[in-house]
């Protein structure tokens, strides 16, 4: 059995009516895609597509070639980022209702419940404050838990969605967020077999390191913690972690005097930018812990985030699609001793353009990303 990759997916790409409303008619991931500038000499920006263009996700042409591609390339399926957020409240939700509804493509997915707020960041001029304005809050509660079950319930049982151990996989992006998560998971297994299946499989996201756990210090720069982390996540009640290096990463290739300046110039209204080697990055990724059973450790191609942040961002530099080969064959040993079911490894992302943090044809490397998957993928069979 081959490794199971499963990329994490974004439905941002067609207007809705409330980002018409904050950001202007019309708007869409392309709008800050193509505005970004580069900010210094070699700096690759704008990441322009290729093969599938600027396209709309109204367009099941478009769904079909993506389907297509990632099959190709060896992908199991899409993970789609889910936004509910309470009481029925949901943005985004057009293009997977019209893949769960039409049957095409044909081709395996599941969800990622992208439970975190939506605010709109700008910065004051003049001013060393950011300002946060919300834009769409979180809300939860037993009675929307039992809502928000029954709107998936066709979900889980459409023959197309993933499943691990016979159940189907359900992310969650902020699992310590959930401010009753046992309740949660509870109530939705007891409903999940009342209906039918088996349970759900639920897979919490969690960095290795970072923000401070309940009752402890924030640790950036070790592994030492990384048991922790995963820990809080799995006692929560969650089957697996899907977990992510990034934040270690990053503290370890800057170095604490080179975050601690970050630090304050992000909290100043001065531009700054700091530049990371995509090798040392990818070398202080992964964490040993990542070889547990129930642990689905994530793939990152490259990661640029200035079409959003501006130049108040890191930048992944010398990313290529020959080093993310590289790094994709070392996760695929990490997981090699599990068993097949739990060889699982969310790639970060599909299409994520605007954090410069995706895999689809782009007119610099071509069919580079999904070519560097698929010769990993031959390397292990």
């Amino acid at each position: 059995m081959k490794p199971r990759i499963i990329g994490l997916y974004l439905p941002q790409y067609h207007p809705i009516p409330e980002n018409d409303e904050w950001w202007g008619k019309g708007f869409t991931e392309w709008n800050n895609v193509v505005k970004a500038k580069p900010l210094f000499r070699g700096h690759y920006q704008p990441h322009l597509p290729a093969d599938l263009g600027f396209y709309d996700l109204r367009l099941p042409e478009v769904r079909e070639q993506q389907a297509e591609l990632a099959r190709e390339a060896g992908l199991e399926g899409f993970c789609y980022y889910h936004y509910w957020f309470g009481n029925g409240k949901q943005l985004l939700q057009r293009p997977f209702e019209e893949v769960l509804a039409s049957g095409k493509p044909d081709f395996p997915f599941c969800l990622c419940w992208a439970n975190h707020d939506w605010t709109s960041k700008t910065w004051e001029k003049g001013s060393s404050l950011r300002r946060d304005t919300m834009i769409m809050k979180m809300e939860y509660s037993r009675e929307d838990y039992v809502r928000h079950f029954n709107y998936l319930l066709p979900a889980f049982r459409n023959p197309r969605y993933i499943k691990v151990d016979g159940k189907p996989l359900f992310a969650v992006w902020a699992p310590r967020n959930i401010p009753d998560g046992k309740e949660f998971i509870d109530l939705w297994q007891k409903m999940a077999q009342e209906n039918g299946l088996k349970g759900i499989h639920f897979v919490g996201q969690t960095d290795n390191t970072g923000k401070a756990l309940s009752g402890k210090k924030a640790n950036y720069y070790s592994a030492d913690m990384a048991k922790d982390y995963y820990k809080s996540v799995l006692d929560l009640g969650f089957d697996a972690v899907m977990s992510q290096g990034y934040r270690r990463a990053v503290a370890l290739a800057q170095g604490r005097a080179k975050m601690t300046l970050k630090l304050l110039s992000f909290n100043s209204f001065m531009p700054t930018y700091s530049k990371i080697d995509y090798g040392r990055l990818m070398e202080n990724y992964y964490v040993e812990e990542d070889r547990w059973e129930n642990v689905y450790p994530t793939l990152l191609p490259q990661w640029d985030r200035t079409p959003r942040a501006g130049s108040k961002t890191e930048i992944v530099t010398s990313s290529s699609p020959d080093k993310f080969q590289h790094y994709t064959e070392q996760a695929i040993q990490i997981i090699a001793n599990k068993q097949p079911e739990h060889q699982i490894l969310f790639l970060k992302s599909w299409n994520e353009w605007g954090e410069g943090n995706y895999v689809e044809p782009d007119q610099k490397f071509g069919h580079g990303w999904l070519q560097a998957i698929r010769n990993a993928m031959m390397k292990y069979k």
